[in-house]
């Protein structure tokens, strides 16, 4: 992956959430309250995101004091990775808007 490549929606709405630290159930939580349920990462996409993602150096281990809890945050090049990424949904969904307009009259 390199940079400048769209996130999948899974891969957007995991790093969002590591805006700040968060263990992997926090993050699962969030998505699902933020979206009221319309999206759920199960356990096993998540951590194979965040395996890529770690891999990528987008997201860090942020605390591994407990074991079973491991705490991630977004690295300064995986918030550039994602503000890009929302720029190109942004114009996506200009673009879808513009268009359901104009198919209106």
């Amino acid at each position: 992956m390199k940079e400048t490549e769209q996130l999948t929606e899974s891969m957007a709405y995991i790093m969002a959430a590591l805006t700040n630290p968060r263990h992997g159930y926090g993050i699962m939580s969030l998505i699902e309250e933020t979206t009221n349920g319309a999206v759920t990462i199960g356990p096993a996409s998540m951590y194979t995101i965040i395996k890529k993602l770690l891999k990528q150096e987008w997201i860090y281990l942020y605390d591994k004091s407990d074991s079973r809890r491991k705490t991630y945050m977004l690295t300064n090049k995986g918030r550039k990775v994602l503000e890009e990424d929302i720029k190109i949904r942004k114009q996506m969904i200009e673009l879808a808007d513009t268009g359901l307009r104009e198919g209106e009259e």
